[in-house]
Parts: C-alpha cells; structure tokens; sequence
C-alpha cells in the first residue's frame, strides 16, 4: 500500500503490507540547515520551487526503535533492525518494503549482509545470531549463546562472522569467530576462535584489514585491536586521547583504512585501522549513538540525541535530534538534516555515496536522496 504525499509536506510515507497503520505526518520536510549546507536548499512552499529541496521517504516498517542499517554491497537493498524482533529489507530507491525476516523473539541489535546479498546475519537479545536468505526470508541456520548476542560482521569472503555477546549472570561480554559453510546443511555452530571480552558491553566489532584482526568498542570506552589468529590483543587506544563514556557506534570506510565511531561523550573520533592512531576528532553538542562516512566526499554523518528516558520532556528541536554533517578533514560542522521525533539509533551512507538513512528512536527508517547541487558545493 503507498500512502500519497500530502499536498503540504513534501514527505512520502510508504508501507507496502496493508496490515500496516500509519498515522499522519504533521511535520515539514527534512532541509540540510547550517553553513554552507543552507544556500543549496529553499525553505520556499512546493506551490513556489521545487529547486534546491531534499524530500525524504518516511519508511514505516517497525513498531519500535530502529537500532541499526545496513546497505548490500550494490546499494539497492537496505535492511533495517529494531526493538521490535522483525528484520526489515527494502527497495533502497523508493523504500518499498520486499519483506521481513520472522524467527527471533528479541530486540535485533545489529545485522550484516554477505557481499553476493544472498545471505543475512543478525545478532538479537533472545540469546541467538541467526543466517538468513537474504531472497526467501527463510532461516537457514541459529547460533545459540548462552547471553544476548549484540554485534555482527562478516568477514571479507564471509568464510566467517564475528559475534559478540553481553555479560550476563556471570558471564562476561565475549568476541566468537564462526565459519560460514558454502552449504547451509553444512554449517555448524561450533566457534573457531573465542576471546574473553573487557568488563561491560562490546557494542561494536568489525573484521580488520585482511581479516588479520578484529576491532571491538564498547561500554568502557576503549577501542581494542585483536589478532584473529593469536588471540591475543595487539592495541588499545589512549585514556587520554580516547573516548571518555561508552563507545555507542563504529563504522570502517569503504577500503577498510580507517574506522569512524561515535561516543555517549559527544564526539565521533576517526582511527587507522592497523595502527589505531587517532586522526580526527569531531565534538558536538548531544551523545552520539550512530556515525557513518560518506563513501564519496570527505564527510562524515552523527546522530544521536537526548536520552530516549526524557524525549517526552521536550520538542524535536531541543532534543537535537538530527542528523549532523562534519567536513573529515577540517573538523567543521557543515549541515544537518532534522525531522525525526526521537534520538537517532542507526545511519548509513548508500554505498554510491548519492543517499543516506537514518532510524530513529521514533520507529522510522528516513531515507534521503541528495540533491545534485549538493555533489558540486564548494568548501
């Protein structure tokens, strides 16, 4: 079902299942505000000029949170996780919803997609990382833990797939490694590789350079470097040029050279991904739950907002809740994109670098298709 755009706003709304409710939307369309982000775009009346607007797609699929996004590797599938157990797959052009995934009986915390985008992993809070075909939703095969499974990321070839898992009871937080068999009647849940983690949450790990280490972040604020083969650490990143509260978010470029993550600190800090030495800083002015890089400019994105405990207390203005665009190389703010009604939870650059969407703590996937002036603005 596609809900048409109100003669007003300028937002589409689609819902694809009928079952679906979607209540009305009231608010304006998305504008990149700030310097120089601003003189591109016209806060005139649609009836006046259509130059120079973003309009986004309001993609209403979840009856929770969003917690994390994911494009495949052509940039045509989005997939999105929430709080709502039900992971989501969508057109990444007009955000059509193809289909969703049903087996787990928790929160999604995070997903990955194999680089064929024929195969789909996803960590949850019911205790199991589940492989799922990416074409005919059917699961294929159930990792079972004995905590809540938190972050996912296939490996380069996705011959494996790290999985870390929370403290709970007395167990601490851990990082396993599983192999990924060609053939799902093949696969096993045994794990190749297990590292006992640091005290509290790893919220984030990701397979590094040549599948040689895997960097992990997490609730004690320290970004660590591991050795997939040794099992032993190999880097930690400084005290004091570190984050200083939990690390909420990470996202490697498109090459694999260097890594972005955001911080309940309020800031985003970018490393290299061998050396872990600190390259940029980016500081603004609310906790940052989600980061990502743009694959094509020098830019990188944050969102985050208030916590999700008082969101209620304010409006959508004081709560800081958009999306905020940073210059990599100078550290500069230079725009931002406004209109959820809650903390963003989740980001993502389109591989093409020509989109970008966020999730929010209000249930929304927003999808946003940049416009052409926007490739040619002068810094």
């Amino acid at each position: 079902m596609t809900i048409p755009r109100g003669p007003s706003n300028g937002t589409r709304i689609i819902a694809k299942e009928v079952h679906l409710t979607v209540s009305g939307v009231s608010e304006n369309p998305s504008f990149l505000t700030g310097c120089p982000f601003h003189s591109l775009l016209s806060t005139q009346s649609p009836e006046k000029s259509d130059r120079g607007k973003m309009r986004p797609i309001l993609m209403k699929g979840h009856e929770r949170p969003l917690t994390f996004l994911k494009y495949n590797r052509e940039g045509d599938l989005l997939f999105s996780c929430a709080k709502d157990h039900t992971p989501t797959v969508w057109f990444a052009d007009n955000g059509e919803r193809l289909g969703t995934y049903r087996g787990h009986n928790g929160a999604v915390w995070c997903c990955d997609v194999s680089r064929d985008s024929m195969r789909l992993i996803t960590g949850s809070a019911d205790q199991t990382a589940k492989l799922w075909n990416v074409q005919t939703g059917a699961q294929l095969f159930t990792f079972n833990f004995d905590s809540p499974a938190r972050a996912v990321d296939f490996s380069v070839g996705d011959k494996l797939a790290v999985i870390t898992t929370d403290p709970f009871m007395e167990l601490p937080s851990a990082i396993l490694v599983k192999r990924i068999a060609q053939d799902p009647e093949d696969q096993t849940g045994e794990s190749v590789l297990t590292i006992k983690g640091p005290q509290g949450r790893i919220n984030r790990a990701v397979w590094g350079p040549l599948n040689r280490t895997i960097i992990s972040a997490g609730e004690d604020a320290i970004i660590r470097i591991w050795d997939s083969e040794a099992r032993k650490l190999l880097k930690e990143s400084d005290k004091e040029t570190g984050h200083q509260k939990t690390v909420s978010s990470l996202f490697k470029s498109a090459d694999g050279s260097h890594f972005l993550t955001g911080s309940l600190d309020k800031s985003a800090k970018l490393w290299d991904s061998r050396t872990l030495t600190l390259i940029k800083t980016y500081v603004t002015e609310r906790p940052v739950n989600a980061v990502a890089l743009s694959p094509l400019l020098d830019q990188v994105v944050m969102g985050g907002g208030q916590d999700a405990s008082h969101v209620t207390t304010t409006d959508r203005r004081a709560g800081k809740f958009e999306a905020k665009f940073f210059h990599k190389i100078l550290q500069e703010e230079i725009g931002g994109v406004k209109g959820h009604f809650g903390p963003i939870n989740a980001l993502a650059f389109n591989p093409d670098g020509r989109s970008f969407s966020s999730g929010g703590e209000d249930g929304y996937v927003r999808l946003h298709h940049f416009d052409p002036d926007y490739f040619n603005m002068k810094m």
